[in-house]
């Protein structure tokens, strides 16, 4: 049997840790033994070289054996209740070789990973640790600010765990790091107000702390106990996943930082807040320390009590912000401001709606209108502000109180513009409010300078050995704000968008009032015109006509030529026709107060007989089928059918002779039926001379005529007539023509009472 290591000796160095697998390094750290079990057997297919340290068995003693076959039937017994969740994840007693053990055991794909450190058998059933925590959560319950709960916590964890530093490390949104609070030896500098950059804790690492809670290194200058395997000749999933293992051995490059620190052993607590690393409890020691299992679980017990606790403590922290920001925001909303464009002016400058978010200055803009109030920066300089929102969040809202970082352009604007909260107050991003806050100058402390987190020397590249304070002023940073303030804000932005939509409707009503009163005085002037056009000039028409009419009756050799004068009779008789039609088509109105059921054959029956001479004169026939009842007014009725008769007997063809017919149509197969609604069909129809098609809309136009002057007699307003009268019994009518062989006029009246 070969027997291989499954050590990872792949390079890593500052370039590149942040792609380094630290949670498959191959090795562990000495204070205990691991060994990788598969199968329903649980044949140990993993062992860490330091096994015969600590039991009577090596590891190439152990390779390929069962777990019982080495430590016995009641061991394995125990190892399977463990595996099998049905107990507290808490480490468990086994005794091997009369040696007391706590172990732990976990499962990462199709392995269960085994760990054992010694114990005394006292440790065994050691309950001291979880009489502290229960004093320690009982003496929390008298702190009121998390930096208070913090300040505990740090030294209950170290009372428990006796480290010479412990630290509540908070994270800010980029990960740099504060120590919030610090519990120490009195001969040791404070690290309390102290900043570290990101840098210093990788991507992956953050990752693994969101994994695994809890991560100790007992002794910095430990030697990493390789883990070995049997070799099959293949490596291929060979590598052990020791992500939530407590022996997993450190990245060199974090060791060589905290050498760098002088410290010499440590154990650190993720705190996990709203799935995200919120900060950990950081204990240091400087010289090699292990603590027991159960001093680790009460250790890590500490972060639960802080982690449950963040949003209680913040939340009262904040309750007199959000008392005074939902004052401010009941009297900005409850504000009697009329629905006028003046009230923006109002809104703007009243200082609730600043107090709404403890902003110093605020912008709306409605319709491309600015309404500023407070402290705001130029009109242009809002307006590329709003631009950027715009980019950076489209038609949603956004907030930052460092806004240089995302909109390098308000850099030179901090004084009055450093954060912002910006609200949009419709969907198509036209409207909108923001609130801006200026810069807050304020002076950040940094264990070493965060630029220099990478030195280089004649070895390479290296982490930071320089921890001593460096000084950063922080500029174009506006005061956070705070969740009450964002919440309110967004509250009156609805509030304000209804506002504005309402200022919207009102000034809509207001200028269709406007428009319908405009409307009205042109009706009523039109109507005056049409009075003096259909009534005053006929009477000198009527003049006219008179003596023309008296001219020609004379038998006057004088007269030079009669001719002009009989000229002069057609004009003024024309001009009085078509200033009658003029009248007739003023009268019709869309009105419902004589409407009546009719007998359309009884309307023809009179309208045949007022056409009767001019039947016979054009030598034509009217042919009448059966009609139905209708909806209608009868003298609007007769008048429609005269025009459309009187048409089709004017136009007629020299090919053949006129025949016109009325009749129901299929209003199946009917041109210009509207798509909706029961209608009646009724057609007339002409085999005279037709029209183009094209003229199929246009013909219905007042004083449009299809024929030249002269051709034919008319106005051009018989058709027009027709289609105001259809339109004032909720109809409509519609025109097919061949050139030459005819034209079809189809009438659609609604069949349900008007």
């Amino acid at each position: 049997m070969k027997v291989t290591d499954i050590l990872n000796r792949g390079i890593v160095n500052l370039t590149n840790c942040e792609q380094e697998p630290i949670h498959i390094p191959g090795s562990i750290q000495p204070h205990g033994f691991l060994l990788g079990l598969s199968g329903d057997e649980y044949t140990i297919e993993f062992a860490s070289g330091n096994c015969a340290d600590y039991i009577a068995y090596g590891h190439t003693q152990l390779l390929g054996k069962t777990f019982s076959a080495i430590f016995g039937a009641a061991s394995e017994g125990v190892l399977k209740l463990s595996a099998s969740g049905n107990v507290a994840a808490e480490p468990f007693p086994i005794t091997i070789d009369d040696k007391y053990f706590l172990c732990s055991v976990h499962q990462r794909g199709d392995t269960f990973i085994f760990e054992a450190e010694p114990a005394g058998e006292a440790e065994k059933f050691s309950s001291d640790a979880y009489r502290q925590t229960r004093q320690f959560l009982s003496y929390m319950e008298h702190t009121s600010s998390l930096q208070q709960l913090c300040a505990s916590v740090a030294r209950g964890t170290r009372e428990i765990t006796g480290y010479d530093r412990v630290m509540i490390y908070r994270f800010d949104e980029q990960y740099n790091g504060e120590v919030f609070a610090e519990a120490k030896r009195d001969d040791l500098e404070p690290f309390l107000g102290l900043f570290y950059p990101h840098t210093d804790i990788p991507v992956q690492a953050r990752q693994l702390y969101m994994t695994n809670l809890l991560r100790l290194i007992a002794d910095i200058n430990y030697q990493p106990v390789p883990i070995y395997t049997i070799d099959n000749g293949d490596r291929t999933n060979k590598d052990l996943d020791m992500s939530l293992c407590v022996l997993r051995s450190t990245s060199p490059i974090h060791v060589q930082y905290l050498q760098n620190m002088g410290v010499g052993a440590t154990l650190t607590i993720s705190l996990i807040h709203n799935n995200r690393l919120w900060g950990l409890i950081a204990c240091h020691h400087y010289s090699a320390k292990n603590i027991t299992p159960p001093v680790r679980l009460a250790a890590q017990l500490q972060g639960h009590f802080i982690t449950s606790q963040i949003d209680v403590r913040q939340t009262n922290e904040e309750y007199d912000v959000s008392r005074r920001v939902n004052e401010a925001l009941e009297q900005a909303i409850t504000a009697t401001i009329a629905l006028k464009r003046l009230s923006l002016v109002q809104i703007a400058a009243n200082e609730d709606v600043l107090r709404v978010c403890n902003a110093a200055g605020l912008c709306i803009i409605v319709n491309g209108v600015l309404y500023k109030g407070g402290l705001v920066p130029a009109d242009a300089e809002i307006e590329q502000i709003v631009a950027r929102m715009r980019t950076l969040a489209p038609g949603a809202s956004f907030n930052s109180s460092h806004l240089a970082a995302s909109t390098p352009e308000v850099e030179n604007m901090c004084v009055t513009v450093a954060g912002v909260i910006y609200h949009p107050l419709d969907i198509a991003d036209r409207n909108c409010i923001i609130w801006f806050r200026p810069q807050t100058i304020r002076e950040v402390n940094w264990a070493g300078d965060p630029n220099k987190a990478i030195i280089k020397d004649a070895n390479g590249l290296h982490p930071r050995k320089s921890f001593e304070l460096w000084k950063e002023v922080v500029k174009c940073r506006s005061k956070p704000w705070l969740r009450p303030e964002l919440n309110a804000a967004a509250n009156y932005a609805n509030a304000l968008q209804k506002h504005v939509t309402y200022l919207a409707l009102e000034e809509e009503e207001r200028r269709y009032k406007r428009l319908s009163e405009v409307l009205k005085e042109s009706n009523e002037e039109l109507e005056n015109i049409n009075w003096i056009s259909t009534h005053d000039l006929q009477e000198p028409l009527r003049k006219i006509q008179l003596m023309a009419s008296r001219i020609l009756s004379e038998d006057d050799t004088q007269v030079a030529d009669s001719e002009l004068v009989r000229k002069m009779n057609d004009s003024a008789n024309k001009m009085q026709m078509l200033l009658s039609e003029l009248l007739d088509h003023s009268k019709v109105k869309n009105t419902k107060d004589a409407i009546e059921r009719v007998k359309v054959e009884g309307v023809l029956k009179e309208v045949m007989e007022q056409l009767h001479d001019m039947e016979l004169e054009k030598m034509a026939k009217i042919v009448v089928g059966p009609l139905p009842e209708i909806n209608g007014i009868p003298v609007l009725l007769k008048q429609l059918f005269v025009n459309l008769l009187t048409n089709a007997l004017k136009f007629t063809s020299e090919k053949h002779a006129q025949v016109i017919t009325i009749v129901e149509g299929d209003i199946a197969n009917a041109p210009g039926l509207p798509e909706e609604g029961d209608y009646i069909h009724i057609v007339v129809a002409d085999t005279g001379i037709g029209f183009d098609p094209k003229f199929s809309e246009t013909m219905f136009r007042i004083f449009t005529r299809l024929n030249p002057h002269g051709t034919y007699p008319g106005t051009g307003m018989g058709l027009a007539l027709c289609k105001k009268i259809m339109q004032s019994h909720k109809g409509y009518i519609a025109a097919r023509g061949v050139p030459g062989e005819g034209a079809e006029f189809h009438l659609y009246f609604p069949a349900e009472p008007i």
